[in-house]
């Protein structure tokens, strides 16, 4: 995932270099595996010097996060743009799907690249990372369309994190499949299981 270009020329220059750089990275840790290769490979594999490299990321892990921060920007702008009326649940799961259909719509080097963050421990609590701030900006924007006060109600987290709880589930069954089982099926078929909690709210 790459980011739109936006800002100044120097702007879109540097995040141009910090794309590039992140393709690099990620193809490479892909097919090599995370330990094993080193940031020499991954500044040389995007034309750049190693200094260049560290200038846009402290390391192999920040390579990782910029993609895991797409995901989660996806998700928050999903989010934002459903319709109002639409009951919780609906607008969940589209907001989940838009990174899932990121992930396993993609290249077969998205597929090696999720699994690479799911098997690496150092990579796959980052991740967690990511997905307990997801959290908290998605409980906020649920409790905003519903009228909720996020700090003192407990529906907004809860089903944030449902839908999150989803978003990882899918992930990882996709990836022990090997790119075999069918992301939108996973999908349709975690949310039959949560719809019922996530809509509840909406009859009180």
């Amino acid at each position: 995932m790459t980011s739109r270009p936006t800002g100044t020329l120097a702007q879109r220059k540097r995040q141009l270099v910090a794309d590039e750089l992140t393709q690099a990275a990620l193809g490479l840790l892909a097919r090599g595996g995370f330990d094993a290769v080193t940031v020499d490979e991954i500044a040389a594999a995007a034309g750049v010097s190693k200094r260049t490299f560290f200038r846009y990321f402290a390391s192999k892990e920040d390579v990782v996060v910029q993609f895991l921060t797409g995901l989660g920007t996806a998700m928050r702008e999903e989010l934002t743009s459903r319709p109002a009326p639409e009951p919780p649940s609906t607008a969940l799961r589209h907001t989940v799907w838009r990174s899932i259909d990121a992930c396993a719509g993609q290249t077969e080097r998205t597929l090696r690249v999720v699994q690479l963050i799911l098997g690496t421990p150092a990579l796959l609590a980052r991740f967690l990372e990511r997905q307990a701030q997801w959290r908290e900006e998605l409980a906020a924007e649920v409790a905003g369309r519903l009228g909720l006060d996020p700090a003192t109600e407990l529906y907004p987290r809860l089903a944030a994190g449902m839908a999150l709880t989803a978003f990882h589930t899918v992930l990882q069954r996709w990836s022990e499949s090997d790119g075999t089982e069918d992301p939108a099926a996973l999908t349709d078929g975690c949310f039959a299981v949560i719809a019922p909690a996530l809509d509840a709210v909406v009859g009180e």
